[in-house]
């Protein structure tokens, strides 16, 4: 197999740090444009690995305003990793890939690979592997750092071979330790929390890494941590309408089409993520996240060529925040921690109102967007696949002249 392509996603955000209103774009930590975040940290661990190939970095912003200046401000960052062979893929590609979609009679899929969400972001970086035509891609977020010169080499380690049971390994994911190794977060539950507990139920899905055997099937996956074969990526999309935790929901995706995602035990990478700017963000994307899965899920029920998929069947996690009690232990989540918490208080007294109405009026209007979505998408990878009018910019041997970008052009000044 050849050495897979490494997509690393990084997200950005203005000088003050400001969060987005809109939910798509409310990313957990994105570095602040004026800083250099932990991307040169991670790149750093990458001179490091063997088999290193094709790296593929995705630059999104929280705001459209900044969205050249992130793109200049990785770049600059790369500029100190010249043995790196790395594509920076930005506004100006996208809008490349969009114009190609268009002209492939692909338009009405350009929603859902863009620079906006999660979801949507991983499927620019499956497509860019198309267009290169790997075997395989490699996730890595830009908060990692890996230790293990053989990272690459356990990432495809079992990949696309057979089970005893007969199944054949087309998605594996590893885990995030601390820099002490440690896998599980170990959180006291606040007395807000009693009805949400999702920290014990991330613990107890982890219990299966140190299970026999090495590769096992799993009920959650971790983006920065997660390979993925060309018979797995062409055939199933991330979804661009979740709002976050979007590796876990391809497990659900996989498991709809007839897939696995599978967990080695054996492959890991240390996760040094930033102070969360906002946790009571951070709850709302998630009161979105498992609202809109589980009426994604009740909606597939309906889909007689999808296999089914229940809450029951995911559990301890995401499973125990799939089924019909999400809406009101949300709701009874976020007034607790309204009248608890100082800083956030009224935020989470808003999240209540998200909870009760918002959260479900979201998923009503989009639970079936993704299913018409991914019906297509085996047919634009198909026609994506070793494109020969795309190959030579995703390879880097097309330049592209940045200064006649919108937001782009010299200042003129005055003699």
């Amino acid at each position: 197999m050849t050495a897979p392509c490494l997509i690393i996603p990084t997200f950005w955000t203005r000088r003050r740090g400001r969060i987005s209103d809109n939910p798509l774009l409310a990313y957990d930590h994105p570095t602040p444009i004026d800083s250099e975040g932990t991307l040169p940290a991670c790149l750093r661990s990458l001179q490091e690995v063997e088999g290193l190939g094709k790296v593929v970095l995705i630059v999104a912003a929280t705001d459209p305003a900044i969205e050249h200046q992130a793109e200049d401000r990785v770049r600059e960052i790369l500029e100190d990793f010249p043995d790196i062979d790395a594509l920076v893929f930005g506004p100006a590609e996208l809008g490349s890939l969009h114009r190609r979609l268009e002209q492939l009679e692909f338009s009405d899929m350009i929603h859902g690979v863009s620079l906006v969400g999660y979801g949507a972001v991983r499927n620019v970086g499956l497509m860019a592997a198309a267009v290169l035509g790997c075997d395989s891609v490699v996730f890595l977020d830009d908060d990692q750092i890996i230790t293990d010169k053989q990272f690459l080499v356990r990432a495809t380690d079992g990949l696309n071979e057979r089970l005893d049971d007969g199944r054949v390994v087309l998605a594996k994911t590893g885990y995030y330790t601390d820099e002490d190794g440690r896998y599980q977060r170990h959180v006291k539950p606040a007395f807000a929390d009693m009805f949400w507990r999702k920290e014990d139920a991330f613990n107890d899905a982890l219990s299966i890494v140190d299970a026999p055997p090495r590769i096992k099937e799993s009920p959650l996956a971790f983006g920065g941590c997660l390979t993925l074969h060309r018979d797995m990526f062409v055939n199933v999309s991330f979804d661009p309408w979740v709002m976050r935790g979007e590796d876990v929901d391809y497990v659900i995706n996989a498991r709809m089409h007839g897939g696995d995602v599978f967990l080695d035990g054996e492959w890991s990478v240390v996760h040094n993520p930033p102070k969360l700017p906002s946790e009571a963000l951070q709850f709302r994307q998630d009161v979105y996240r498992f609202v809109y899965e589980h009426r994604k899920i009740e909606f597939a029920k309906s889909q007689v060529d999808l296999r089914q998929v229940t809450a029951e069947s995911l559990a301890p996690f995401p499973g125990n925040f799939l089924g019909a009690s999400v809406t009101w232990r949300a709701l009874l989540t976020a007034l607790l921690k309204g009248f608890t918490t100082r800083r956030e208080g009224g935020l989470y007294f808003r999240i209540a109102r998200v909870a009760l109405s918002e959260a479900g009026e979201y998923a009503r209007q989009n639970c079936n967007n993704y299913f018409d979505f991914q019906r297509r998408w085996p047919m634009l990878m198909d026609r994506i696949w070793d494109d020969i009018a795309l190959k030579p910019l995703f390879a880097g041997e097309r330049s592209m002249d940045r200064t006649t970008i919108t937001g782009r052009f010299p200042v003129i000044r005055d003699e």
